[in-house]
Parts: structure tokens; C-alpha cells; sequence
């Protein structure tokens, strides 16, 4: 599971980091679109159910119906280690 992140998340810079709860807070949707308009990449990791979190994702612009989705989701860390890999391979397949 560590090499896997490590693999993925090579070359990333935190600039910042933001919370969004069920309801979205004065602005959000903004400051989201202006932090995408900036170049800056904007991750999701959510203890939400995956619908719950699509749709405050589109809620909010986060989210775009041109923007593929890749969804990472596991019962256990063996299930979620499998999905991951499953993932990545994705998203190699997407860069060719």
C-alpha cells in the first residue's frame, strides 16, 4: 500500500487544504472554482457515502460532468489495497 502511494503521489505540493461538510458554507463554490482557475489541483478524501460526496462535488463545482472520476472504496485495508491498484492501473491506462 506504501509504494502504491508513494508512486501516486510523487510530484504533489500541498498548498492547502480545505473541510466540506453536507452544507456548504457561504463562498465555498467559489473558492473551490478560484483554486482550479489558479492551476491548483483539488483531491477529495471524504468519510462520506460516495453518492453523499458526488453530488456536494458538483454542489460545490468541484466536480464537472467532463471530469472523469476515479473512485477509491474498501470495506478492509486489504479491499481498499486491491481497489487502489485497481485504480492505478486506471489511471495508466488513461495517460496512453
Amino acid at each position: 500500500m506504501e509504494d502504491l502511494q508513494e508512486e501516486i503521489e510523487k510530484d504533489l505540493m500541498l498548498i492547502g487544504a480545505t473541510a466540506i461538510e453536507d452544507k456548504l458554507q457561504d463562498e465555498v463554490g467559489d473558492t473551490i472554482a478560484f483554486m482550479k482557475a489558479a492551476g491548483i489541483k483539488v483531491w477529495v478524501l471524504t468519510g462520506d457515502k460516495i453518492e453523499t460526496a458526488i453530488n456536494i462535488g458538483f454542489s460545490c463545482e468541484l466536480l464537472t460532468k467532463h471530469l472523469k472520476q476515479l473512485i477509491v472504496d474498501g470495506k478492509d485495508l486489504p479491499e481498499t489495497t486491491e481497489n487502489m491498484k485497481k485504480a492505478y492501473e486506471e489511471m495508466e491506462k488513461r495517460k496512453s
